[in-house]
């Protein structure tokens, strides 16, 4: 498996070719789009300048561009192994602190604001420490200088961990195949930032600048703000029966409503009586509608789940979205296709001049978390098979088919199965003997192309080493679902004439009829693509869209909980 990972580094960006030819390629333009909720923007004018990255979610996805402004001087190239590395200046003057001491502290005391852990980087003993030196209780020559070159190490910690993340996505096996990284300098940047004058300016702009980013981390701040709020100082007493239908009575109705106008999904004003009904119902709605939960205004036990989720707890779970932001790869294409998988959607950019259009979003069927996880990867569309034959994977036909054929020999014919040889020869009558060459793996079995197949009319080929691609379904009544992980790992798409619309686009005698003439002809045939489409599968709980609104879905592949546990296990809790 090829996992190499290329994220450019500042000096990229900065002083480069690469940023004065990328920064204004399709994707830096893609981060613009206000109607994205992966790629909204609330900074648009700031970002201009910027390469931006594809998720969120609820998505959304890159690594920022640590200049100060695309004309200021660039940071100085990085010093070659043979060169003695030029010193940091001094954080103090004399025996007194710097003002770029104070700033560097403050940033490392303030890491939680961007989902950090001040912990990692010592930040309380070394504003003691800083504390104690500007009070003159240590003036030792040797205590500075150790303080310098911790507060150094600190800060370089620091930015690697904000810019490049605290992971690699190794660790959680997801499978992003890109060039290797370049270095990222963090010492040369802190140094020539301190030389121009401008750390504080540097360190504000080492924030990642996708807007996404942003959008979620003003959105973790804001619970952070809510604190040990009176609304979960106290549990939601017991439901009357299995749950809370609109019209009963439950003595919990003023904490449920304090919980909902703290959410901001009820008004301070609306005050609740003693039966749950009209406004109470209808913020309720909006919760479970931002919770990924069925909008049917009864409190059962999901709903009840969600609503004793704490506001600190949705600020971890926001934190993790923030590291997956920060190394989920670049994206250089014209168009783009990302799905997120806790969400379920399905969305596809497309450059329209100069503006990047949300051209479609759709809702999509993932993987079944039991046992059948749709994987998380960046690969390339490259074809388009229409009427498709289903290929069984040999583990589907083992576990599933098989087992099938022998208790119920009408479901072959009845379903459209045949049988290919290892030389390829079809066979269309079910033997036994046939049976028990697919389950040697020396035969394998397949569906024809029809309405009962699988794979639906359509098949979008994006070649990977699991076997996952995007295809339309005869069972579409699962898209009204709000959970929708049904399938065997491949995507299952809501609207495929639609998409195919869009990967077809440069072509335009493919028109709507055309397509769906080819997905209802019955025999199969495949078109390639004349240039591959970027396809991101992405994984995140947490997305910001509809004006602002913050989204949560459930951590249905437990990844929110891998990640939180890998962090634990590579940064332990220092005491």
């Amino acid at each position: 498996m090829n996992e190499n990972h290329y994220y450019p580094s500042k000096h990229d960006f900065v002083s480069s070719a690469w940023f004065r030819s990328h920064r204004r390629s399709p994707f830096a333009r893609l981060w613009d789009n206000e109607d994205s909720p992966f790629f909204g923007n609330p900074m648009k004018k700031s970002c201009l300048s910027f390469l931006l990255g594809g998720v969120l979610a609820i998505c959304a996805i890159s690594y920022p561009a640590l200049a100060f402004s695309a004309n200021e001087p660039a940071v100085p190239a990085i010093e070659s192994p043979a060169m003695e590395p030029a010193p940091m200046p001094s954080w103090f003057m004399g025996t007194m602190p710097t003002t770029d001491a104070r700033v560097a502290i403050d940033v490392l005391a303030d890491a939680e604001s961007q989902g950090l852990n001040p912990r990692d980087y010592r930040a309380a003993e070394l504003a003691q420490a800083y504390r104690n030196a500007s009070q003159g209780a240590s003036s030792a020559s040797d205590f500075l200088l150790r303080l310098d070159d911790e507060l150094t190490s600190a800060l370089e910690r620091y930015l690697t961990d904000l810019t490049h993340g605290r992971l690699s996505p190794e660790v959680l096996k997801h499978r992003f195949k890109a060039p290797p990284p370049s270095r990222f300098d963090a010492r040369a940047y802190v140094m020539e930032a301190r030389r121009s004058g401008r750390l504080a300016e540097a360190l504000n702009s080492a924030e990642p600048r996708v807007p996404m980013y942003a959008a979620i981390r003003s959105a973790m701040n804001a619970y952070r703000a809510m604190g040990s709020h009176p609304a979960w100082q106290e549990p939601l007493p017991p439901l009357p029966a299995r749950s809370l239908k609109p019209g009963q009575a439950y003595d919990g109705l003023p904490l449920l409503a304090l919980r909902l106008a703290a959410l901001g999904d009820l008004s301070v004003a609306a005050l609740p009586g003693d039966v749950y009904e009209g406004m109470l119902v209808e913020g309720m709605r909006r919760f479970q509608t931002r919770h990924g939960l069925e909008p049917d205004g009864v409190l059962g036990a999901a709903t009840l789940a969600a609503l004793n989720v704490t506001p600190a707890q949705r600020v971890q779970q926001m934190a993790l979205t923030l590291e997956r932001l920060r190394w989920t790869p670049l994206l250089h294409a014209p168009r783009m296709i990302v799905v997120n998988v806790p969400e379920f959607v399905l969305r596809a950019y497309a450059l329209r001049g100069e503006e990047i259009d949300l051209g479609l979003e759709m809702r999509v069927v993932v993987g079944r978390a039991l046992d059948t996880r749709t994987p998380i990867f960046l690969e390339d569309m490259r074809s388009i098979e229409f009427s498709p034959y289903w290929n069984v994977p040999s583990s589907i036909a083992r576990r599933e088919t098989l087992p099938r054929l022998r208790r119920d020999p009408a479901y072959f014919t009845q379903q459209g199965f045949e049988f290919v040889t290892r030389d390829g020869a079809v066979v269309d009558s079910l033997t036994g003997e046939a049976i028990d060459a697919v389950q040697r793996g020396d035969w394998r079995i397949r569906q024809r192309p029809g309405p009962r197949n699988a794979l639906g009319d359509i098949k979008f080929i994006l070649p990977n080493d699991q076997n996952i691609f995007l295809h339309h379904t005869p069972a579409p009544e699962l898209f009204s679902r709000v959970r929708r992980d049904f399938s065997h790992g491949c995507i299952r798409i809501e609207s495929p004439v639609e998409l195919a619309r869009f990967v077809l686009q440069n072509k335009p005698e493919w028109t709507a009829e055309r397509i769906r003439q080819a997905m209802a002809r019955g025999k199969s045939s495949t078109l390639r693509l004349d240039e591959p489409i970027p396809v991101l599968i992405a994984y995140s709980t947490a997305v910001v869209k509809d004006g602002g609104k913050v989204y949560f879905f459930p951590d249905i592949y437990q990844q929110d909980a891998r990640l939180e546990q890998a962090l634990r296990s590579a940064r332990p809790i220092q005491s």
